[in-house]
């Protein structure tokens, strides 16, 4: 197992590593200063090798995480940290991104908790329309990219209250000429956000889909305090995921309604893309995308409900007088 880098350490003898920011078992994202740009700071991705892999497998991750790199470089989105450079070094890839400051969204959410309230609706809707826009962004790329692991842990909140996308640790690049998709990393997000398609590795089918019930989740959280249940204990138990208005009456229907509907089990029953749930999330109008609105009654309808009685009434006249007539025949 190769260790973290320690503060002080120094990458291509220009990034050196201030402290590590957070670590998990594919490698650690580090804070660190730009020793060329005096005063900028960078966040650094180090991507392991996954364990187990032969040479050859090795050099061909090596190579696709290079490829891939170089398309999220391309990359220039008011809500997305810009990647500015990538390489490798002793073994391990590096991918040097923008340090975005402030707190995560779940910091944000659990100092509302630790004071008792819920975090206000509108202003996670306003957090949640910027998503949207990245998620957007990313999704109508060629070929589309994927983020994999949306998440309040992975959402930054900028001092100025912009709202950066963060951790492409699990980015996947679907492939053109399949719905599949190539991953840059093995993994598979986190549990109370992770939809069932996405457990099945690079053997299971994933596509925008699979993001949009991850945003889903993080909405459901950040607006209830609560994650939701995981989708496998959700497949055992339909039952398992409670309402957010359940937990939090203060929610509106119609947020609800988006966030339950972003969350359904299979994919065909989500939003198809961004651009619906954005709409049926933010209130709207219309059913192109196939939302389950409630159905609103005719005109006619309307007209009978409102005159039941005179209709009742109409009726029984009828009724009389075609007694009077039938019984009044010789």
């Amino acid at each position: 197992m190769l260790s973290p880098l320690k503060p002080g350490a120094t990458l291509r003898q220009r990034y050196k590593v201030i402290r590590t920011v957070g670590a998990g078992g594919m490698g650690s994202i580090y804070q660190a200063e730009d020793l060329r740009l005096s005063g900028r700071l960078c966040a650094i991705k180090e991507v392991l090798p996954e364990p187990g892999l032969n040479g050859e497998a090795r050099a061909q991750a090596h190579e696709q995480f290079h490829r891939e790199a170089s398309v999220l470089a391309r990359l220039d989105h008011p809500n997305l940290p810009k990647v500015s450079d990538f390489f490798d070094d002793a073994g391990r890839d590096y991918l040097v991104m923008d340090f975005v400051p402030g707190p995560d969204l779940k910091q944000v959410m659990d100092e509302a908790r630790r004071q008792g309230r819920f975090l206000e609706e509108r202003k996670v809707l306003a957090w949640a329309a910027q998503l949207c826009d990245a998620l957007e962004y990313l999704h109508n790329q060629d070929p589309p990219i994927l983020h994999r692991d949306i998440k309040p842990a992975n959402i930054k909140l900028t001092p100025g209250g912009l709202i950066k996308l963060v951790d492409f640790g699990l980015v996947k690049l679907m492939a053109p000429d399949d719905s599949r998709t190539i991953t840059i990393l093995q993994g598979r997000g986190t549990a109370h956000y992770t939809p069932l398609e996405q457990y099945g590795g690079d053997t299971g089918h994933t596509d925008v889909r699979s993001d949009i019930y991850s945003l889903g989740a993080t909405l459901y959280h950040l607006l209830t305090n609560e994650p939701p249940a995981e989708a496998k204990q959700r497949f055992l138990r339909p039952d398992s995921l409670r309402p957010p208005r359940a937990i939090n009456p203060a929610i509106s229907p119609r947020t609800e309604r988006a966030i339950l509907w972003a969350m359904e089990m299979h994919p065909d029953n989500r939003p198809p893309n961004i651009a619906a749930f954005r709409r049926a999330l933010l209130g709207i109008t219309g059913n192109e995308m196939g939302f389950p609105l409630v159905q609103q009654p005719s005109p006619w309808a309307e007209a009978l409900a409102a005159n039941q009685t005179l209709l009742f009434l109409v009726l029984g006249l009828l009724i009389v007088a075609v007694l009077a007539t039938v019984l009044g025949r010789p």
